[in-house]
């Protein structure tokens, strides 16, 4: 069985690899033309639908409420696996990442990524206070944005989530662009955060939940609309996770 799924987890980052070079060209106009950018969250959805049935990982992407297509988001989901940010290609608005800067160092792909996403070194906080001010200025381009609002994988007892940080919360109040809670359930399960990562079988699962207006907060509510977010992510967690199986 080990060896089966390692023999899948090569096959999926083959798939992976291969259909981004597929992509590439594509993805190479909204970098060149940055008045494109909502290609980007096209591409990110043709890439995920071909790549998860191609992995034999069903998935399930379920909306709430229909959400606004002319509106902009800020989408804020759970992060306990590497697997969260492909599944976020299924995303129904198109958006661009805001993310740790890992991914630049990944030939070509870190290139695309660099050029067409926010990075971030939290390390240091010239980095930070950056990729706040990229963030800013691409909701003023009329972007929307994906930021996991965790900071990265860092809980150690999935599926607890651990504590938001502000970034995502502070836009949403300064800009008054309405957060999307997105619960992804089974993906600590389908691939753990462990070392040798390994692809288990599981049906993918994403849920996109009704906006959460930053109307009535200010930065010095900031904890109380960090918390309203939490509890609808953590409420779906919990429901799922004790009552299904991916």
């Amino acid at each position: 069985m080990r060896s089966l799924r390692t023999i899948h987890t090569f096959y999926c980052l083959f798939l992976f690899a291969l259909l981004f070079l597929i992509f590439f060209p594509l993805f190479l106009v909204p970098i060149l033309f940055k008045k494109q950018f909502q290609l980007v969250g096209i591409l990110n959805r043709w890439w995920a639908k071909i790549l998860f049935p191609l992995c034999f990982l069903p998935y399930r992407v379920e909306c709430r409420v229909a959400l606004d297509r002319n509106a902009q988001y800020i989408f804020c989901p759970n992060h306990f696996s590497y697997l969260d940010i492909p599944v976020m290609g299924f995303n129904p608005i198109n958006a661009i990442f805001v993310g740790k800067n890992d991914m630049e160092h990944i030939p070509l792909f870190g290139f695309m990524y660099k050029k067409l996403h926010i990075t971030v070194d939290r390390s240091k906080l010239r980095s930070r206070v950056n990729s706040m001010l990229q963030a800013m200025q691409a909701i003023d381009d009329g972007k929307s944005l994906i930021i996991f609002p965790e900071g990265g994988v860092y809980t150690k007892q999935p599926p607890q989530m651990v504590g938001f940080k502000d970034g995502a919360f502070r836009i949403a109040i300064e800009k008054q662009i309405p957060i999307v809670p997105v619960t992804i359930p089974y993906n600590w399960i389908i691939l753990p955060d462990r070392s040798p990562l390994r692809i288990h079988a599981g049906k993918v699962n994403v849920i996109f939940h009704e906006p959460v207006s930053p109307k009535g907060y200010t930065l010095d509510t900031i904890e109380e609309y960090k918390k309203e977010v939490y509890q609808i992510i953590d409420n779906e967690l919990t429901v799922c996770n004790s009552t299904k199986k991916p």
